[in-house]
């Protein structure tokens, strides 16, 4: 059995990961499962059956009060007044600079109180921001120790947690959610995941973790459910073109330079660097995120070069060989004038050019 990594921290399915033969490594600080088949057949079975993920590293951040609508208003994007209780959104927090602090899913539990779900990495970051942005009556607490969170992704995910929860869940719309339990252990449940599938992730407490982890894979077992780690969700999330903090996107860029610009809305009233995206929504961007794919043979990966006509014009935020669409893909920042689909690109793989060209994104998306 592997050892505990000296000062790493875990989570509650730890235990139950370990004892399932997963492979584990050093992520944000965590100790994760990376795989425990093999990425390849973990990924085929989230897009053909379903994947269990253990995500309990994720943070989670309680802001409650009169003023909490105001304060996310005034340091998002999106516009979280248009959620009624029961819904999510995809929204980011925002610098002055218009810029990314994090990308996060907001949950609207009734009137004046929300629940942030933000990247493992950024956590205390995150909740640092919110705190200082506060005024009047509103209450910010980092309440991550007080969660533990599955992912249950795939076309069968919601037939399978239909047989453990003890409420209906098939007839939950994507990005929305209920408050409810499952096998009798209370739990948020929502339509919602990072792979590009149908699917729900599970806010727990942590004791109570390690027995609904297991009894989903019992529940799952004919379905063709197995354990995933973060190689699949890898794959998986890139092929969907859902971005990753840290890589693709980061306090250098804005959301409209980063394709995200669904979740701006500038007609709501001013907020965190909304004079900046105004001007960028009127004059346009210097630089867009964009897919491509590989036309020779190689594996784009982080931080390859980027060449367009000729000159460097920047590096891989992500790339892989896609499983799903048996080709090398990847995203990256390319010059707006460059920015075009069908322009030829190469990246730079171990000093030699490898070319392709830039295509509509999501890569894949799920039957309708």
């Amino acid at each position: 059995m592997q050892q505990e990594a000296p000062g790493l921290r875990t989570t509650p399915l730890n235990e139950v990961i370990r004892q399932a033969g997963a492979k584990l490594v050093d992520f944000a600080g965590w100790e994760m499962p990376v795989q425990f088949r093999s990425v390849l057949e973990e990924h085929q079975a989230v897009r053909t059956r379903a994947g269990l993920f253990d995500v309990s590293h994720m943070g989670e951040i309680r802001v409650e009060g009169q003023g909490s609508l105001a304060l996310l208003q005034r340091l998002t994007p999106n516009d979280v007044g248009k959620l009624v209780p029961g819904q999510a959104q995809y929204t980011a927090l925002l610098t002055p600079q218009a810029t990314f602090v994090d990308d996060i899913l907001v949950y609207r539990r009734d009137e004046q109180r929300f629940l942030l779900c933000v990247n493992a990495s950024n956590v205390e970051k995150d909740f640092r921001y919110v705190r200082e942005n506060a005024a009047g009556q509103v209450r910010v607490e980092d309440a991550s120790s007080e969660y533990a969170q599955l992912a249950l992704q795939g076309p069968r995910a919601a037939a399978i947690l239909g047989r453990v929860a003890d409420q209906s869940v098939e007839a939950v719309p994507g990005y929305h959610f209920i408050e409810g339990s499952v096998r009798g252990a209370p739990a948020l449940l929502s339509r919602t995941g990072y792979t590009g599938e149908d699917g729900f992730e599970i806010y727990l407490a942590p004791g109570q973790a390690a027995q609904v982890w297991l009894d989903l894979l019992q529940a799952g077992r004919e379905d063709g459910l197995i354990p995933c780690g973060l190689g699949a969700r890898d794959t998986l999330r890139l092929e969907a073109r859902m971005p990753l903090y840290g890589n693709d996107i980061d306090e250098t860029v804005t959301p409209l330079e980063a394709g995200l610009g669904f979740m701006v809305h500038l007609d709501k009233g001013d907020f965190l660097g909304s004079a900046i995206l105004r001007r960028q929504k009127e004059r346009g961007v210097e630089k867009k995120l964009m897919g491509f794919e590989l036309t020779d043979r190689g594996i784009p990966r982080h931080g390859y070069p980027l060449r367009a006509g000729g000159s460097e014009v920047g590096c891989v935020t992500s790339g892989t060989f896609s499983p799903s669409l048996k080709k090398s893909i990847g995203l990256g920042y390319i010059p707006s004038a460059s920015a075009r689909i069908g322009e030829t690109i190469e990246v730079i793989i171990r000093g030699n050019a490898v070319s392709g060209r830039i295509v509509k994104t999501p890569f894949y998306k799920r039957p309708s």
